[in-house]
């Protein structure tokens, strides 16, 4: 149980450290293993790095979103995408809970934080990716009205920024959700 509150906010530059850590611990190495949503048996290395998070506090159109309750508990992070000429679109990612308080609503509360502040921005359809490998992971988006598009990305092989693979056959899958019609809402 939290011992106050928990509150949303954006997060800035000085709290790129503490972002840093908790991806670094939701997804890599033993720290990992006491939550559901770890990569550790499908990547070695780091997920992110301090430069990265920053690129994504700083950028326009772009926010790191932080909930606490006196400690980071979980962030998220949606940035506007380039118009294309269809239905505004937002990106969804790094979306990492503390492994301590994952499986007890804390996912859903900054996932449906992510989804309000894309709304906000005018976003109609959300996108993310996911390793195609992380099937609890797809269920659990999809349960919460993401579905997969049918689209694949590569997985960046050779770039040590998103960790060093442990397989060959890594890929992400695309998730959309529509922020349009009566099944839009959280």
């Amino acid at each position: 149980m939290t011992s106050a509150p928990a509150r949303l906010r954006t997060a800035a530059l000085d709290d790129v450290p503490a972002v840093v850590a908790l991806v670094e611990r939701a997804y890599r190495g033993e720290a990992s293993r006491g939550g559901w949503t770890t990569e550790a048996d499908l990547l070695d290395g780091r997920r992110t790095d301090e430069a990265s998070v920053a690129e994504l506090v700083d950028a326009p159109g772009s926010a790191v979103l932080l909930l606490e309750d006196g400690a980071l508990l979980a962030c998220c992070h949606v940035r506007v995408l380039p118009s294309g000429g269809g239905p505004r679109r937002a990106h969804v990612g790094m979306v990492a809970v503390d492994p301590a308080r994952q499986g007890g609503g804390t996912g859903r509360a900054v996932l449906d934080a992510a989804v309000e502040h894309a709304r906000g921005l005018g976003a109609q359809v959300l996108e993310m990716t996911v390793i195609t490998q992380r099937t609890e992971l797809v269920a659990w988006y999809e349960r919460r009205g993401w579905r997969r598009t049918g689209e694949q990305r590569p997985f960046p092989y050779g770039d040590e920024r998103f960790g060093r693979p442990r397989r060959e056959d890594l890929a992400f899958d695309v998730l959309e959700r529509s922020l349009l019609g009566p099944s839009a809402g959280l």
